[in-house]
């Protein structure tokens, strides 16, 4: 059996790496990225019980410096932290949510509790100027600026010319 009898309809290249006499590898390498696809902005469980979410976010760079804007929805903004070190931009948010829902007629009650943490780290492609950095946050949408370091201004020193007669 080849592997192009088992591939989809009209899919006539073999995957990268896959080899015609090993079809379970391939297959095995395909589903792999598919999932490592798939995962993106899925909870990622930590060793403390809680979960960690990659909020979806817009980064743009110019010539003034880098513009992201993170989604936080329902996230209060004494619960989300930013912050930069080492050239790493760290947004950070706790996202806690309880629903409680009760009839007295059907005779049910539910509580509903959901906590996470919310986390996006970037490493800055410039030296950034830490003193003037911008955040805000607006209808759940988190806004952060960060501007470019501005270089120094080259200072023009005179330099005496001695003489050398005598």
């Amino acid at each position: 059996m080849t592997l192009r009898s088992i591939l989809p309809a009209g899919q006539q290249r073999l995957p990268a790496g896959a080899s015609q006499t090993d079809p379970f590898t391939a297959i095995r390498r395909e589903m792999e990225r598919m999932f490592d696809d798939l995962s993106g902005g899925w909870v990622v469980p930590n060793s403390t019980g809680t979960s960690i979410l990659a909020p979806n976010v817009n980064v743009a760079e110019t010539s003034k410096g880098l513009q992201i804007a993170a989604e936080l929805p329902g996230v209060d903004q004494k619960d989300i932290e930013v912050d930069l070190a080492d050239g790493i931009l760290t947004l950070k948010a706790e996202r806690h949510a309880e629903k409680d829902e009760q009839d007295e007629k059907r005779h049910y009650h539910i509580v509903e509790r959901s906590y996470g943490t919310l986390l996006r780290r970037f490493a800055l492609p410039f030296e950034a100027d830490a003193t003037k950095v911008e955040a805000s946050l607006d209808k759940g949408v988190l806004h952060v600026f960060v501007p470019r370091q501005q270089p120094a201004e080259k200072q023009k020193t005179k330099i005496a010319i001695k003489s050398n007669a005598k």
